[in-house]
């Protein structure tokens, strides 16, 4: 059996920017998704604790360093600058390997940056 499983997070990141007019996606700081083992074009669920907002969309990559969360497209009319959100990122995996595997998690300041490496 294959299960999908948390395979790392950005937990507590806060909205820098958002970006009605783009096509879509969410940029995030190149690091943080280094960190995270976040691909660019890869799927992630952003829950907003602001608001209870839970949706799903593609990540860009942003500025390393730079401490970037921007919501682009519609996803800018769930989020505003200064939520804060999860960025959440999930992978298959068979029995064996759900039952061992340790999800990356990257706590971060009021500034996006890693609390550590």
């Amino acid at each position: 059996m294959q299960r999908f499983m948390m395979k790392s997070k950005i937990h507590r990141a806060t909205v820098t920017d958002a970006n009605l007019n783009y096509m879509g996606s969410i940029t995030i700081d190149k690091r943080l998704m280094d960190l995270a083992d976040i691909l660019p074009g890869e799927k992630v669920q952003i829950v907003n604790n602001n608001n209870g907002a839970r949706f799903e969309t593609y990540v860009i990559e942003g500025e390393e360093d730079s401490g970037t969360v921007c919501l682009n497209g519609a996803a800018a009319r769930l989020c505003v600058p200064g939520d804060i959100v999860i960025i959440i990122s999930y992978a298959m995996m068979d029995d064996e390997e759900a039952k061992t595997y340790k999800p990356k998690v990257v706590f971060v300041d009021e500034k996006n940056r890693p609390l550590k490496d």
